[in-house]
Formats: structure tokens, sequence, C-alpha cells
């Protein structure tokens, strides 16, 4: 059996309705498991009690990067040691691309990546680069104007859509890619200032500073600052247009178009 953990989240919830789609009935690890009828399965990745996997093959295990890097590495290495505990055979785990070694959340999935590959269980890696969907909500104008920090930088960005194709095609056929890590990078990069002329915006930057002072008051997480900062000075310095990609040939079609992907998400 295929588990898909996460399931409730963005990008988990698109491998597992892709696994369904294509015939199999991959369990749902979630902390909602009533949403997915007979396949939910109740999960929490804070719980070593609720992480039972004996009956699963094969894991497809989404990142649980949402919180400071001590949680995640002890959520990430929870989940490898039951693994290892009932006799999983495969993970696929949905890392960070490699050219994102200077964003602020790289740490837990080099971790964790290094945490898999010395484990006693077969893995694949994927290395994701940054959502389409992600570079649009962050881009989202104000009063007609994008004012968010990237610079001149561009970003190879990636549909949700093609990753979690990824995802599930590899979870299907683990065995076909055992012990391999991938780099999913967009194939073409975009700026700001192209997506700014896609929705009929101006661009006019911010400062990594004035961007910082609008964060005091929103509401936000501790960690969170400085993570989004990483993401706008990372792209502003140019080390996420890397358009290298094992995409084009792991999925079965040309990859999605980024651009018209990031203006639509400024308007959901």
């Amino acid at each position: 059996m295929i588990l898909v953990t996460g399931a409730s989240g963005q990008l988990g919830s698109l491998i597992h309705s892709d696994l369904v789609d294509r015939g199999l009935s991959p369990a749902a690890g979630t902390r909602n498991p009533a949403a997915f009828g007979d396949l939910g399965r109740a999960m929490d990745f804070d719980d070593a009690s609720s992480l039972d996997f004996a009956d699963i093959e094969t894991m497809v295990l989404v990142s649980a990067g949402y919180a400071e890097d001590d949680v995640v590495l002890a959520r990430h290495d929870r989940v490898i040691s039951a693994a290892e505990a009932h006799g999983v055979k495969h993970i696929v785990y949905t890392s960070l691309i490699g050219d994102g070694d200077h964003l602020g959340f790289a740490l837990a999935h080099r971790w964790t990546e290094r945490r898999l590959q010395e484990s006693t269980l077969d893995w694949t890696i994927l290395r994701n680069g940054l959502y389409a969907e992600l570079f649009g909500q962050l881009a989202a104008p104000h009063n007609g104007v994008i004012s968010a920090p990237f610079g001149n930088g561009a970003l190879a960005a990636v549909a949700h859509e093609d990753l979690a194709e990824v995802a599930a095609l590899v979870a299907a056929d683990p065995a076909a890619h055992r012990n391999s890590v991938y780099e999913l990078a967009g194939t073409k990069a975009i700026t700001a200032a192209e997506l700014a002329q896609e929705v009929g915006a101006a661009y006019m930057p911010s400062t990594l500073g004035e961007t910082r002072t609008t964060f005091n008051g929103a509401g936000l997480l501790p960690f969170q600052p400085a993570m989004l900062l990483s993401i706008f000075s990372t792209v502003a310095a140019g080390f996420l247009a890397n358009t290298q990609s094992d995409l084009t040939h792991l999925l079965p079609h040309t990859p999605r178009a980024a651009l018209p992907i990031a203006a639509a998400a400024q308007r959901q």
C-alpha cells in the first residue's frame, strides 16, 4: 500500500488525488481522516503512537516544514524511525531544490535527505523548486503596485500540479527510482517585473528592510519573517534562476507554464 502524508495540504492533496486517478487506493495520512473516507488515516507527526505503518510499502513523505527547524527535524526523524521499525520499503521525500541552500528553510530538508540516505530504507528525493503559486502570492499587487523585493532576479518556479504528478509517478513505480535524487526546477525562469506586466500592475520593489517592517504586527509566527525574507533575497540575488531540471524527462508532457499560474494565484 502507498501512504501519502500531509494529504490535507496543498501538495499532499494533489499527490493523493493523482494516485487515486491512476486507479490506486493510497492511504491519506492526515489530522482530518474523515475527509478521505475509507482511505483516511489519522496521523500526527508530533504523536508517535499515530505512526503505525505496518501495512505500508511505499510512503510519500511530504515535508512538515511549517515550523522551527528543531520541530521539523524531530517530526521527520519520528516518521522515518517508525517507517524503519514497521517495515516500510521505500520513502519518496518532497525536498527542496539543490540551489535553495540559501533559503531559511533549507536546513531541515538537507538533514532529512541525509537521514534517509543513512536509513535502512530505499528512498527517492524530489528536490522541488519553489511553487509558481507561492511566487504569485508573495508578489501580489496592492493598489496596482507589486512591491515585493524580488529585485531583478528570476525564479525557475514550478506548478504544484507538476510536482504532484512527479511524486505520484515515482510512488506508483518506486523501484524504477530507487536511491535517486531529482532536481525539479521550472524550465523557464520568470521575474516579478514579468508578472507585473502579466497582471497589468506596476513593479516598484521595496527594500528588504521596508518589507521586514511591514511584517511587524502582521500576525506572523516568529520564524516566518526570516523565512519569507530569505525567499526574496535569494531570488533577488539570482540563486534560483537555474532551469536545468529533471521535470522534462519525468513528466509525460511539457511542464506547465509558471507565469500564468503565478498570475492566477494572485486572483484567488
